[in-house]
């Protein structure tokens, strides 16, 4: 790959951590007019629409999923659309967006940890560190700078029910590398955004209303950004950085994410940015680069993140 191709990826996969960071700001936004099963359905059902434009163009399609499929996706409907919007949309009623996009941070520690324990995956030792200074970034940023705060009751519900997040979709990614290696990754987002918003629907035909009254245009912009940017064009570019770059390259890029948060959560919505923010952003950011080092920079007895 020249100079100039590899320049235009690392653009894109930039981009791509903007729009991810921005998916903070966008929930923030509408979260306080919508509900949270009202908001997660509507997105994902726009999602769903650039989805398969997006399938049509670089797949020719959407691939059916074989019977056995069918349990892999429904199960990653159920953790990285159903559960994962419901806490990430209540949860920002709640928390600050850059607070909660460092709790959010937390993914690749998690789904290290879920490894480990449920597939029997290898800890190095960069990852064992990586996991650990992931963890303490988060401790300072919950506890305003003193993680021993976190033992008196400083957490709320909503830094709470945000850990929901990290931990479903950490519970996707092993359903996904175990249930559905040989389905494509564009054709398994696809149809896990289809069984999840089906769940989504089910719940707000009950709770409803399906349309919420009263929603500004900046919440409906919020959702649109949510769904086409956040969701739809941002899973493409990973998964072209992916097949250009490779995976643990395209991967450092998630460092980002909560760096973008943050600094869009202060630029936009005018949050405050504590000291414990930055000292612990730094440790995260940290954590999740030593987790995502490619396997050649660790030794021969290593293995990838």
């Amino acid at each position: 790959m020249t100079a100039r191709a590899s320049a235009g990826v690392y653009a894109k996969l930039t981009l791509m951590a903007l729009f991810w960071g921005g998916t903070f700001i966008g929930g923030r936004i509408a979260s306080p007019e919508m509900s949270a099963v009202t908001a997660g359905l509507w997105r994902y059902g726009l999602a769903i629409v650039a989805l398969l434009a997006i399938a049509h163009v670089l797949e020719g399609g959407l691939a059916q999923p074989t019977p056995a499929q069918w349990i892999g996706v429904v199960l990653l409907g159920a953790t990285g659309v159903f559960v994962f919007n419901l806490c990430f949309m209540y949860a920002l009623t709640r928390v600050p967006a850059s607070r909660a996009s460092l709790i959010m941070a937390l993914n690749p520690a998690i789904t290290v940890l879920a490894a480990a324990l449920f597939l029997r995956e290898h800890l190095t030792r960069n990852k064992v560190l990586g996991v650990a200074l992931a963890l303490i970034g988060v401790a300072v940023v919950l506890g305003h700078g003193n993680p021993l705060h976190l033992l008196d009751g400083g957490i709320g519900i909503g830094e709470i029910v945000m850990f929901g997040c990290p931990l479903s979709w950490a519970a996707n990614t092993l359903i996904a590398r175990r249930m559905l290696p040989a389905m494509s990754p564009i054709a398994s987002t696809t149809w896990s955004a289809i069984t999840g918003t089906v769940m989504l629907a089910a719940v707000a035909a009950f709770t409803g209303p399906i349309v919420p009254e009263g929603a500004s245009w900046h919440a409906w912009a919020a959702i649109v950004f949510l769904a086409i940017f956040g969701t739809a064009i941002a899973l493409v570019l990973f998964y072209d950085g992916v097949r250009r770059i490779g995976a643990a390259r395209t991967s450092v890029f998630i460092n980002l994410v909560p760096v973008f948060a943050v600094a869009l959560g202060v630029l936009l919505l005018g949050e405050a940015l504590e000291a414990s923010m930055l000292v612990g952003g730094v440790l995260v950011v940290g954590g999740i680069f030593l987790l995502n080092r490619p396997e050649s920079q660790r030794g021969p007895a290593s293995h990838a993140a």
